[in-house]
């Protein structure tokens, strides 16, 4: 089972997921979204597509842009839509 820890919540756990370029994404259904906030942000990757991105808000505390995901991603990365990755001291462990 991967799971996905900061500031001592668990923001997303499941037995199903995609691991791409050593990052562990989770489907769109295992994510806590109470911690999830839109971003504004935006990023590109060559092959991925274009990426959005969520802050984390725990406990009053937030991480801005920690998570991220591909709404639509290019046919390459087809198998990660909308499935969300973390960085940015959230802890993720297989």
């Amino acid at each position: 089972m991967a799971k996905a820890i900061w500031n001592g919540a668990v923001l997303a756990e499941s037995d199903s997921y995609e691991v791409v370029e050593g990052n562990v994404y989770f489907p769109p259904q295992s994510i806590n979204r109470e911690y999830f906030k839109e971003s504004n942000t935006h990023s590109t990757c060559p092959w991925k597509g274009e990426a959005s991105y969520y802050t984390v808000v725990v406990n009053g505390k937030e991480n801005k842009d920690a998570a991220w995901y591909y709404p639509n991603p290019k046919p390459a990365a087809a198998n990660i839509k909308d499935h969300v990755a973390f960085w940015r001291g959230v802890d993720v462990s297989k």
